[in-house]
């Protein structure tokens, strides 16, 4: 039962941010770091009001626990917390600007080459053991990653670093343990506003005063950032970061069918083929979960 909820918060998550560009693309006629810097600014207040006077008795419970822990435990929970902050703000930025300047399409591919990357680095870094299915739902989304990439190598560079910012920052929340995770994404939050703050005056552009900008603003800080991310931290406490990369797969299919039916964009066969590979290694992965059966470790 308590896998089976860590496992819908981890799906839920990655469906939620599967409908971001919904969001997203009414805003590309304002500049990506604008995008961000709000973006982060209007997250960094309601958390920090949330933890600060909603939940201050779970920040007093938090503070003692981390008083508590070895030094070389705090030490590792401080730099893990921050490291995530960072890595976070760099995965946003990057996918803001592939996605109103780039292409859904190319966005959506980040997505598909990070659960790869998310996998592969959690066997290497945190050891965790692949069945012989899991290590061929990897294989058939290579081979669908190839497929998709074909004739457009020059967007892999984009779509490579938003991937590895947020298979980094995965892998990294995983060995994150001992503090509400809540609190630990607040502080990741205010930490990305520390960072961008000194940024925003000199890169900033206009400040908006279209109405309409601070609402989608707000609906991207809730819905889109706070309310996936803290489901990604709390799936984490139960599920692998090996199954979490998989399950990433949710978010660029769901982008495909936007992209495809919303937004219009041109699908070739060769894309077609490569997203129901993509579908084909969802199932593989999850086989012993799908099918209820024991799969042999490999």
């Amino acid at each position: 039962m308590a896998f089976s909820k860590f496992y819908f918060s981890a799906f839920l998550a990655f469906v939620i941010w599967g409908f971001f560009s919904l969001a997203l693309k009414p805003l590309y006629a304002y500049a990506s770091l604008d995008i961000l810097f709000y973006r982060v600014f209007f997250c960094a207040v309601i958390m920090a009001f949330i933890s600060l006077v909603v939940r201050r008795q779970v920040l007093r419970e938090s503070l003692r626990t981390f008083r508590q822990m070895p030094l070389a435990q705090r030490r590792r929970t401080v730099v893990l917390t921050l490291a995530g902050g960072l890595l976070l703000t760099a995965n946003w930025y990057f996918f803001i600007y592939v996605m109103n300047h780039i292409s859904v399409k190319v966005a959506s591919f980040a997505y598909l080459v990070c659960p790869i990357l998310t996998t592969v680095t959690a066997y290497f870094v945190l050891s965790e053991r692949l069945s012989f299915w899991q290590w061929t739902a990897v294989g058939i989304s290579v081979a669908s990653c190839l497929i998709l990439s074909f004739n457009n190598w020059a967007d892999i560079a984009y779509s490579l670093i938003v991937a590895l910012s947020y298979a980094f920052y995965l892998v990294s929340q995983r060995k994150n343990v001992g503090i509400d995770k809540f609190l630990v994404l607040t502080i990741q939050i205010v930490f990305s506003a520390l960072i961008l703050l000194p940024f925003f005056s000199k890169y900033s552009g206009t400040i908006p005063s279209e109405p309409f900008f601070y609402e989608m603003i707000l609906l991207i800080a809730v819905l889109f950032t706070i309310i996936p991310l803290f489901l990604n931290l709390y799936a984490l406490q139960g599920v692998n970061s090996s199954t979490m990369g998989i399950m990433l797969y949710v978010n660029p299919l769901m982008n495909f069918l936007i992209a495809l039916f919303y937004f219009h964009e041109s699908i070739n066969s060769l894309q077609l083929l490569g997203y129901a590979l993509i579908l084909l290694s969802i199932v593989v992965f999850n086989e012993r979960h799908l099918f209820r059966r024991r799969s042999i470790a490999g």
